[in-house]
């Protein structure tokens, strides 16, 4: 049956960022399609719920405390994962984010650290996952979820465009030096309905600017995102990598803007 193609019966995924909005939605998912799934967020409540979640379908998870910004955690959440499960053959990089700032106001610790989130971070947990996947399963797939924001030139958006231009490049460089093993694909997403969009769900004003400049004439869910996930998860992409796939409600130009100020004089 064609729709056996999108299933993950067995696989074991890790997704960071699972606690809560896209990780989660992620999460669980991919245990709806068959999938044991280890979470990896700071906070232990908010993956002990998505745990919950996952179990509520009838596979296995598993939460582990980390930091993605340091390298000994991504270390452990690996080895956590194919200990407690045996194998691994998804790894979805969902952690990332950074606030908006107007260029002259961005230092270069910011923009340093936005790197580091969005982009080095993912790699980093991407090579240690790559590696675990061949010893395991022979390969596997990676999924980076990246944004538009990465594409598209949008004001006070440097440090967190930066950061996901790189990650949309670390995907396809990647996907060329690891296949045939393991696919690398990444999702460009919209604006979605989480903590992340607080300041324009809750203003109605924006929030309308927003949608009018969509052409699907909705903010996006994360089980848009999610569903898009599986699919480069599942054994349905296996002719698919190296791509950025825009999962955004169509847009082609930023749905809104946050105005830089302008260059005061005599501030060096």
């Amino acid at each position: 049956m064609i729709l056996d193609e999108f299933r993950l019966t067995d696989q074991v995924a890790i997704v960071t960022g699972g606690g809560a909005g896209i990780g989660r939605a992620i999460a669980v998912a991919f245990a709806e399609a068959g999938a044991d799934v280890a979470i990896a967020a700071r906070t232990q409540a908010d993956l002990d719920e998505t745990v919950r979640l996952i179990e509520a379908t009838g596979r296995r998870g598993l939460a582990v405390v980390a930091d993605v910004m340091k390298e000994e955690d991504l270390q452990r959440l690996v080895e956590c994962t194919v200990a407690h499960f045996g194998k691994l053959s998804v790894l979805v990089n969902n952690a990332g984010g950074s606030m908006p700032k107007a260029s002259m106001q961005t230092s270069t610790r910011s923009l340093t650290l936005a790197m580091q989130f969005n982009a080095i971070a993912p790699f980093v947990l991407s090579k240690l996952a790559a590696q675990a996947m061949v010893d395991t399963q022979g390969g596997g797939s990676i999924v980076n979820i990246s944004s538009r924001a990465g594409d598209l030139v949008q004001p006070s958006m440097l440090a967190y465009g930066v950061g996901k231009a790189a990650l949309n490049m670390i995907t396809q460089n990647m996907a060329a030096d690891l296949a045939p093993q393991v696919r690398v694909n990444a999702i460009g997403a919209g604006g979605v309905d989480t903590r992340a969009m607080a300041l324009i769900m809750g203003d109605e004003e924006l929030r309308r600017q927003y949608e009018g400049k969509t052409p699907m004439g909705r903010i996006g869910v994360p089980r848009d995102i999610a569903l898009a996930a599986l699919y480069l998860a599942s054994p349905a992409a296996s002719w698919v990598t190296g791509v950025v796939l825009r999962v955004d409600g169509g847009m082609t130009s930023p749905p809104f803007e946050l105005p830089a100020p302008p260059i005061e004089p005599g501030r060096l």
